[in-house]
């Protein structure tokens, strides 16, 4: 074994790790002690390629928002349903959790329990996945009539309001259980898609 090759399999011992112990845990609670008892590694080993629990942390953040946009690629909007469409893509997020159970910790707690001092960080890593998700919307609206007042765009930006405000509801509140965070958002998300598209009152005949 080359002592790349050697380098190569340490780095991503300790990223295992981590993926473990931030999937387990809040940024707060989790520590770099543990992540080297569950690697069996040294905390210097962790400062050689990493430059502290941020940075480590980060570069996890990073590859679970990327997993998440990946698993998208292969849905196909539904043009006679938007909401069908919309909730796909929850479910489609779900899914790939329960492939990578871990790893929705790791989105959850950076999406919706965001450290102050990573905001901005998180913030930057999360461009992609708006990216990913502009281009999957602007495909859906593109196929259904929208109100004559409400461009595309108009459509798009109102979704991603709605979305941070129910974010940020979420980051002001306190949980113990991460299982009941995600299920409580979730819960959330699908009343709010309802609300996006049909509006909160019936109207009169």
């Amino acid at each position: 074994m080359t002592r790349k090759e050697k380098n190569n399999m340490t780095r991503q011992k300790i990223i295992d790790s981590a993926i473990i112990e931030f999937g387990t845990h809040s940024y707060k609670e989790a520590s770099l002690n543990k992540i080297c008892s569950l690697g069996n590694i040294s905390k210097g080993i962790i400062y050689h390629y990493f430059d502290d629990k941020d940075d480590l942390y980060l570069y996890c953040v990073k590859k679970v928002f990327e997993g998440v946009g990946n698993s998208f690629t292969n849905i196909t909007s539904d043009t006679k349903s938007v909401e069908n469409s919309m909730l796909e893509y929850v479910d489609t997020r779900k899914a790939y959790f329960d492939k990578h159970p871990y790893f929705e910790n790791i989105f959850t707690s950076a999406l919706l329990q965001t450290p102050k001092h990573l905001l901005e960080d998180i913030k930057e890593i999360k461009k992609s996945l708006d990216k990913t998700n502009r281009v999957y919307y602007k495909q859906l609206f593109t196929n259904v009539t929208l109100n004559q007042d409400i461009t595309i765009d108009e459509a798009i930006d109102y979704l991603f309001l709605f979305q941070e405000s129910l974010n940020n509801s979420f980051r002001s509140k306190s949980y113990d259980d991460n299982r009941s965070l995600v299920h409580d958002h979730d819960l959330k998300i699908r009343k709010l898609l309802k609300i996006l598209l049909y509006g909160i009152l019936k109207e009169e005949v």
